[in-house]
């Protein structure tokens, strides 16, 4: 029978239930501990408490929260309910946040301040550790959910378009749970660090639900900070922690101050480096980062790399329990360069689907095949390398140019911290490329003037950019991913 996430919690709390489960460090630095048995009873009042606000199996609850225990045990008390959490964003503007709740049926919302909504708002405080707001009498499960019951709705990063709503299943987070926590060879000694928001599937795929999976600890921030990552992992003897390449580079620019002790065995991390900044991590966290590939939509990732000699810069090779297919554009026929597919059981493997869109869900699958829409090249040895997204292959006067390529040569530029690059249309060329750069700290941006002969050293004519567009930073979601479409405003 296939197993739910209630099931692998049920499973956690019976086996260790005297084990700590959560560390929390407030805002203020008060750091508070629950085990698998304390916080099963907070939720068991956290369940009672949503079922008097008119929750129940099926129903969904609002949730913009920043990371807080409140969050999590809304989230393993809907997974009791067999109720559906759906994750917001708390920076999201109050109008955009009632559309939201408009479009998933949301019979209740949950957030750290009061705003006109449609529907009851609960306020709870991100550093409130009784929730005795959330809270009413401890609820007893008639009937257990079942794994293809709806447990999260997650709208996708946005970097490219306006964001999808997917629906994550029950057995889906059970199934990422238990493909990460052996990917990451996690035990119940160890403890995740997870400063990655709790609303993105990042910290809710790859470090709570592995966590729980394996019978493993979770220290929890409310917020990344940079310049105290290396402290507060020693503070919570952190062994596995999970960033993004845009994390990494701001702790390298403000928080690079070695610390001793640190117990860190493996982070995963998504989105290339430079070798150079590969190199400089490594040495600071005392382990080296492993790269991996994932979406929303895919559950666990489906590219990692291996523990032992990752490759930099490589996405890794396919997880074990997981299916992809690198294949000729527009087919399902495998080839070494093409776009990346995964292949799985939708509601169980994959997810269930694009809320109330049959047809973009129809759309994103081929034969049987969930299209990415990124592109990858497999080497001699099998690894996955990042080729691009759909529409960072520009067509240059008739010729395929490459947005990665160009990214890559300008970021190996030693005045420049970040850079992305756009196509803009041209009445000659039809498209060509434009780069957005961000300075290093302490670089005058009237030295960027080189940028052009940097790139005609290393880039072909067709790739060089037309014009350089020097910003304080790039636009992003949540987790530092650079939302393109914005620039091409």
């Amino acid at each position: 029978m296939t197993a739910t996430f209630a099931d692998r919690w049920r499973e956690a709390v019976a086996a260790r239930p005297d084990q700590p489960f959560l560390v929390w460090e407030g805002p203020d630095g008060s750091v508070t501990r629950w085990t698998y048995a304390e916080f099963d009873a907070l939720a068991d009042r956290v369940a009672g408490g949503l079922v008097s606000h008119g929750v129940r199996p099926g129903r969904r609850v609002g949730l913009a929260l920043r990371n807080s225990p409140a969050f999590v045990a809304i989230w393993i008390a809907c997974a009791k309910l067999g109720a559906a959490m759906v994750a917001c964003d708390p920076s999201t503007p109050t109008t955009e946040l009632s559309f939201l709740l408009r479009r998933t049926s949301a019979v209740l919302a949950i957030r750290a301040s009061a705003f006109p909504a449609h529907v009851p708002v609960l306020v709870v405080a991100e550093d409130d550790v009784t929730l005795d707001g959330l809270c009413g009498r401890p609820y007893t499960p008639q009937e257990p959910p079942g794994p293809g019951e709806p447990l999260g709705l997650m709208f996708t990063s946005g970097t490219t378009a306006a964001p999808k709503c997917v629906v994550v299943t029950q057995a889906n987070y059970a199934f990422a749970g238990d493909v990460m926590a052996a990917a990451a060879t996690l035990r119940p000694g160890d403890r995740q660090l997870v400063v990655l928001p709790m609303f993105h599937a990042n910290a809710q795929y790859y470090s709570f639900a592995a966590a729980i999976s394996a019978g493993a600890s979770v220290a929890l921030m409310h917020t990344f900070s940079a310049s105290r990552f290396l402290t507060q992992a020693k503070r919570h003897e952190a062994t596995h922690a999970s960033l993004f390449a845009a994390p990494i580079r701001m702790i390298l620019s403000r928080g690079n101050t070695p610390v001793e002790g640190l117990r860190l065995v493996n982070c995963w991390y998504a989105q290339n480096l430079t070798d150079e900044a590969y190199e400089e991590i490594a040495d600071l966290l005392g382990c080296r980062p492993r790269q991996l590939y994932g979406m929303t939509e895919t559950i666990p990732a489906v590219l990692t790399n291996p523990l032992a000699g990752p490759i930099p810069a490589a996405m890794g090779r396919t997880t074990l329990g997981c299916s992809v297919r690198v294949a000729e554009p527009g087919t399902c026929v495998p080839s070494r360069e093409g776009e990346i597919l995964v292949g799985g059981t939708p509601g169980t493997t994959l997810f269930a689907e694009y809320l109330d869109d049959p047809e973009t869900t129809s759309a994103s699958y081929r034969e049987g095949w969930f299209v990415t829409g990124d592109s990858g090249t497999v080497d001699a040895d099998g690894n996955v390398h990042f080729a691009g997204r759909g529409g960072d292959v520009l067509k240059v006067a008739g010729e395929n140019v490459s947005i990665v390529e160009i990214e890559t040569v300008l970021a190996r530029h030693p005045d420049l911290f970040e850079v992305a690059v756009v196509g803009e249309s041209d009445p000659v060329r039809d498209e060509v490329p434009v780069a957005y750069v961000v300075p290093r700290d302490g670089v005058d941006p009237s030295r960027l003037g080189e940028l052009g002969d940097w790139c005609a050293e290393h880039l072909a004519r067709s790739s060089r950019p037309v014009r350089f567009e020097v910003v304080e930073a790039l636009p992003r979601t949540s987790v530092g991913k650079i939302r393109k479409f914005l620039l091409k405003r």
